[in-house]
């Protein structure tokens, strides 16, 4: 019978190497599952994830019924507000129990303390297309008229007007 051998040649997976660090970290902060903060755009969804993150789980005196911290923007704390009990519920449905009694919310300013600092990825305004001049517009479609996808042609065009406009400025 053959021995089998090892074929990771002495090498650890990154998660099992940083696992302990990582529960002692979360559970500092109250998070018994680590889950909660790992996943939380999966477990609150992508649009409370961008405006929202969990800080702290604490349990209160008689041990029943933890409250769970948020952290937002001013400007998002009352659109959160609406959505506690859904969000407690969801929560609630990662733990298995009502391990979560209540859902409370903090704010700080985009520039916050050192440990509060909001770091929600926001997405930039679109302002649509951009105008270009007309004698610089005419001169890029001239030089891709050429090009025979349409496609092709008009990422050409903006192209070619975006190095005249940066060499006329």
């Amino acid at each position: 019978m053959a021995t089998r051998r090892a074929t990771t040649k002495g090498f650890k997976r990154t998660a099992t190497l940083l696992s302990d660090r990582i529960r002692s970290a979360s559970e500092s902060k109250g998070f018994a599952q680590s889950k909660l903060l790992t996943h939380w755009a999966e477990i609150a969804g992508a649009d409370v994830a961008s405006i929202a993150r969990p800080v702290e789980v604490s349990y209160g005196r008689g041990g029943m019924g933890a409250t769970l911290t948020l952290l937002t923007t001013g400007a998002q704390a009352p659109m959160l507000e609406m959505q506690k009990e859904q969000l407690r519920a969801k929560v609630n449905a990662i733990y298995g129990y009502n391990a979560i009694s209540r859902v409370r919310i903090t704010q700080t300013a985009a520039t916050g303390f050192a440990e509060g600092q909001v770091d929600f990825a926001h997405k930039p305004k679109d302002t649509g297309p951009k105008q270009f001049a007309p004698a610089i517009k005419a001169r890029a479609e001239e030089q891709a008229s050429d090009v025979a996808d349409e496609g092709l042609r008009a990422a050409l065009e903006r192209l070619g007007a975006n190095i005249m406009t940066q060499k006329t400025t």
